[in-house]
Formats: structure tokens, C-alpha cells, sequence
């Protein structure tokens, strides 16, 4: 049977309409009796908190330390800052209820509309770009079959395989794994032609590991369009350039997943699936808010869907070089206190091609003639101090890596003082 009989979007958005007229007539639902009063105008100054909370510093009273983070965007560290503005648009999202389903069409117009997506081509606010590939995945199993929708990961009567290039594994396949899915591995276009079969629902393409595999992005897509078969990219962290927000749907894309919380800095945890109206529609049945669903637990809520659709914006709009200026300015801050300590070197690095976390970063090395500290005691001072900083090892497995990335202005001139500390304490007697 299928899921439009008892889930069509239309007759469920016309009957909440219906009983809503009927029973609030043409008010403002900020009006609806027992509501708390609007207050969007004032959002960013609420109320008065009291309790926890009331210092400000919410992490500190839960006995937590705020970090400065040099990493990046690391999903472990929160991913990234919301701007201020997504933060006022996600309180004014908070005020009020609507229909998921119909807020997640209409975002997912508007995100089509704003990247200029194709005709027949839309997006979708998921729990970030993981929960876009469970979703995603499980809509080309089940289309909008109800039946199979509350079967997965039982796959009797679906298809059960998606092809992968063997160095495009990566821990993330899980996602895909847990709609029920086999992964077939392959190397060679003669074994991706082999390996095709009645079972195969889709092929599988890991971004960042593109020149990993014999066979590239481009070429990917060309061949699931020769054996017909649907095609999904995973470009999780594959902003900037924002171009990579519509080139792989040029391509022919029929699934692109990317995370909201990194470059884009949306909420952290939102991510965008991008793909053909029908595909997206089913990964919404698979989803949250429906229930007895794989996705039910990827719960995204409205001010999620709004603050993403924000975001976007903002992005789209950013001045890229500008934020590059910035991070080189920033990384020149640190570079010019640490070089002051004799035995100290730092070194550049950004590679406008990579396909991953495109940012730039630096390196600050010593001679260990001179400074006796390993790598490892260094960033163990550095997180352990106040404020706590996090950075990351050399890359060449010495020393100390930054990444501006994310850092706060001023912060910089943190972890040049706390830096230059550490490294003058340990100085070797002479």
C-alpha cells in the first residue's frame, strides 16, 4: 500500500488547515488564547534569567571549561559559532507551531531557489549531513511504500546493495549501513560494471576521498547515468568554495548531503540534502517527524529547519576572500610573538584545491636543542590551561597546528601569550 494513503502531505496540511480556522478563526497564532505573549521584537534580550544560567556563562555553572578552539570545525567541539543573525531568526522560529512536513517543503523551495538548483531539484534540512545520508538512503529503498518504510533495515522485497569504491570506506558508511544495505566494493570501471546487479539500489560517492579512487566525481555520475542507476555524493565538509554547494547537483547528482554546522555555520546540528524532488520527498517519509520510521530519531526541529534556511543565506552572501585575509591575519599575529623565542619557526599552509575543510592553517615548530617538549605536553598544557585552548599537532608529527578557523577576534592573541609561555618554560639550559 502505498504511504500517500494514509501520509499524503496534502490532505494532512488541509485538514490541520481546516480545524484550525474553525476553531481560531483568522487570529495571529501569537493571539491564540493561553499563549505566551510575542515577543519577537526583543528576542536577543528575552527575559531576566534566573537560576542556572543567570551568569552568562552557562558551561562554567555546569562545571565544563569554554575552549578556544584552534582546531577547526570539529564536530567534537560544536562545529562552529552560529552568527547572530541565525540566532535571532531560530528565537523567532521558537515562537510559535507549524506543520514539519510543510516547513521542510517550503525550506527546501527556498534552498533550491537561493542555490538556483535545477528544475525537478530541491533540498531538505536534515540532522546534519549524516542524518541526510540515512534518510536519503532509505528513501531510494522504500520510495513511498509504507510498508517498506516501517520494515527498514529489513530489506525483504527492496533492494540490498550500494556500490562503493574500496578507498571511498570511511567511517560514515555507517549510515549507510544502517538502513540495511550491503556495501559492494569495487576498484576498476570493469568492476563496477560487474558488479551491478537487480539488487543494486544505488552508488555511493565519498567526496573528499575523490583522488583516492581509480574512478572521479565527475566520471561517477556519467556512469550511474549509463547503468541507470541513482547516484548519491557525500560533501559533508566540502564547503568553501560555495560553488560546491550546486556543482554536484550540476553534475547529475541525484543525492548530495552536506553538513550545516561547519562552513556555513548553521546549527550544528542541521546538514542539507540536496537532490530530485522525488527522492527527496521519500527521505522525508523515512524522517522525523513521522513515526515508525529509521530516520524518527534524527529529529530536526523548527527552529533547526529555519535557522539552516538563514544561514544559507548569510553564507551565500559571505565575502570569502575577506574571512581568508582575516584567518592569514590572525595565524600572522601568532607567528610573529612565537618567532620571538629563539629555536622557534612557523610555516604556512592552504591548498585553495582541497576538497575537505578548505582553510588555511599553520604550523609552529622548535628545536628540540633548544625547547625540550613534545607535541603531545605541549597541546596537553595548552587544554588543560585557563582559558582552555585546543589545537592539534604539526603535520609533519612535530610540533603544534592551527587552524583560525573558528577562532573569536582576540583570540589569537591568546594562544600567541599562552603559546609563547609554554615554550619559554620549557626553554633547555644553556
Amino acid at each position: 500500500m502505498s504511504i500517500s494513503s494514509k501520509w499524503n502531505r496534502r490532505s494532512f496540511l488541509g485538514g490541520l488547515g481546516v480545524a484550525a480556522s474553525s476553531l481560531f478563526g483568522a487570529r495571529k497564532l501569537s493571539a491564540w488564547p493561553g499563549a505566551p505573549p510575542a515577543r519577537e521584537e526583543k528576542w536577543p534580550d528575552l527575559v531576566k534569567v534566573t537560576g542556572f544560567g543567570s551568569t552568562g556563562n552557562v558551561y562554567e555553572e555546569l562545571g565544563v571549561a569554554p575552549l578556544i578552539n584552534g582546531q577547526g570545525t570539529m564536530t567534537m567541539l560544536g562545529g562552529s559559532l552560529i552568527p547572530a543573525e541565525v540566532e535571532t531568526v531560530m528565537g523567532y522560529a521558537a515562537q510559535h507551531f507549524v506543520s514539519i512536513p510543510e516547513l521542510e517543503v517550503a525550506a527546501g523551495k527556498k534552498i533550491a531557489e537561493m542555490l538556483k538548483l535545477p528544475a525537478g531539484y530541491t533540498g531538505l534540512v536534515t540532522s546534519g549531513a549524516a542524518g541526510a545520508m540515512t534518510c536519503g538512503y532509505a528513501g531510494v529503498l522504500t520510495g513511498d511504500n509504507e510498508e517498506f518504510i516501517k520494515r527498514l533495515p529489513d530489506l525483504t522485497g527492496m533492494k540490498s546493495e550500494v556500490i562503493i569504491q574500496k578507498s571511498h570506506r570511511y567511517p560514515f558508511d555507517h549510515q549507510i549501513r544502517a538502513t540495511g544495505v550491503k556495501l559492494v566494493e569495487i576498484e576498476t570501471r570493469e568492476d563496477l560494471r560487474n558488479a551491478i546487479s537487480p539488487r543494486t539500489a544505488m552508488l555511493h560517492f565519498t567526496n573528499y576521498l575523490n583522488d583516492e579512487g581509480q574512478i572521479k566525481v565527475d566520471e561517477w555520475v556519467k556512469l550511474s547515468r549509463q547503468y541507470k542507476l541513482p547516484c548519491f555524493n557525500d560533501a559533508a565538509a566540502d564547503t568553501p568554495p560555495i560553488s560546491r554547494l550546486w556543482d554536484y547537483v550540476n553534475m547529475g547528482y541525484d543525492l548530495v548531503a552536506f553538513s550545516g554546522g561547519k562552513d556555513i555555520r548553521g546549527p550544528q546540528c542541521a546538514g542539507l540534502l540536496l537532490g530530485r524532488e522525488d527522492l527527496i520527498h521519500y527521505a522525508l517519509l523515512n524522517n522525523s517527524p513521522y513515526e515508525d520510521t529509521i530516520g524518527r530519531g534524527q529529529k530536526i526541529g523548527k527552529e533547526e529547519i529555519v535557522g539552516m534556511v538563514k544561514a544559507l543565506e548569510l553564507f551565500l552572501a559571505s565575502d570569502q576572500k575577506a574571512m581568508l585575509e582575516l584567518y592569514w591575519s590572525q595565524l600572522d599575529t601568532v607567528s610573529h610573538e612565537v618567532t620571538k623565542i629563539p629555536g622557534v619557526s612557523t610555516a604556512y599552509h592552504y591548498d585553495p584545491n582541497q576538497i575537505a575543510n578548505n582553510t588555511v592553517g599553520m604550523d609552529i615548530y622548535w628545536d628540540p636543542r633548544r625547547i625540550s617538549l613534545s607535541s603531545e605536553d605541549a597541546l596537553e598544557e595548552l587544554r588543560k590551561g585557563k582559558p582552555s585552548i585546543v589545537m592539534v599537532g604539526g603535520r609533519h608529527g612535530d610540533g603544534l597546528g592551527l587552524t583560525p578557523w573558528q577562532l573569536k577576534p582576540g583570540e589569537e592573541k591568546i594562544i600567541a601569550r599562552r603559546v609563547s609561555e609554554i615554550l619559554r618554560a620549557h626553554r633547555a639550559s644553556s
